[in-house]
């Protein structure tokens, strides 16, 4: 009897470390959004992790002169303050941003065009890429 009791708390503990709850992440893609002159294009992902969002993108560069901006812009859900943080590409072709948020509210993207210090202009809408709930 002491056996068999072994056996079943040996096989329940191996069943239980042998499939993790959660393996992987919630994850969605977020579509193309382009500045207003269309010469710039991000687009990517948003997963959910266990602290909070990770927002990765790709950023395109149609044309040499000038740079791609993508601004990510993010609630914070302790205070409601909103901070941006911005990603540029000068090289045309593709280049990756990667941004991870905790206690983010929402998030929302914009693209633009603009000079290595800054974006000056041509944006989008802000499209909003994490809400409440998510």
């Amino acid at each position: 009897m002491r056996s068999l009791a072994v056996l079943v708390t040996a096989a329940a503990v191996s069943l239980t470390l042998g499939t993790p709850a959660a393996a992987t992440p919630a994850m969605w893609k977020w579509r193309a959004v382009h500045s207003a002159d269309g010469m710039a294009t991000a687009w990517g992902e948003v997963a959910i992790h266990q602290f909070g969002h990770v927002v990765d993108g790709k950023l395109e560069d149609t044309r040499g002169k000038g740079c791609a901006w993508a601004v990510l812009r993010s609630q914070d859900s302790r205070d409601g303050r909103w901070r941006e943080h911005g990603f540029y590409n000068c090289v045309p072709g593709v280049g990756t941003f990667r941004k991870d948020y905790r206690n983010t509210r929402q998030v929302k993207v914009r693209v633009c065009r603009g000079s290595a210090a800054r974006p000056t202009g041509e944006c989008s809408a802000w499209k909003t890429i994490v809400r409440p709930g998510q």
